[in-house]
């Protein structure tokens, strides 16, 4: 691997972490970093398809209490990293936010801004009783 994909891999790793912890602290500037502003999120309700804008996303967060403030540990986990390309990665992640466990499908693309998800497709794992 050459010094530049090692650099591309750490920074890609970087912005994985930066979701985590936007995620586990509910960090807005954190979360608006890592998402790129045109970025959307889908989720599936029964038939439905739920589609949210990362700006109505980033003020859910923002107006959360946070695992971290609960005195939670991050618990988060990269399942997987499927390359498009050098520039262009899909992520799948675990992440526990409170009693819910996640599963995320990042679309990350390393641009002007280094690397950022373009979209993200969840679904609700678990939820521990």
């Amino acid at each position: 691997m050459q010094k530049q994909e090692v650099s591309s891999v750490n920074n890609l790793l970087k912005a994985i972490h930066t979701y985590f912890e936007a995620i586990h602290y509910c960090d807005t500037e954190k979360l608006n970093k890592v998402f790129h502003k045109s970025s959307s999120l889908f989720d599936v309700d029964g038939e439905n398809v739920f589609v949210e804008p990362i700006e109505s996303f980033s003020n859910d967060v923002g107006g959360r209490i946070s695992p971290a403030s609960t005195g939670q540990d991050l618990e988060a986990e990269i399942l997987m990293i499927d390359w498009l390309s050098p520039k262009c990665a899909t992520v799948k992640i675990r992440i526990r936010a409170h009693q819910n466990i996640f599963v995320d499908h990042l679309g990350f693309v390393n641009g002007d801004n280094g690397w950022q998800i373009v979209s993200k497709i969840w679904h609700l794992e678990t939820i521990i009783k």
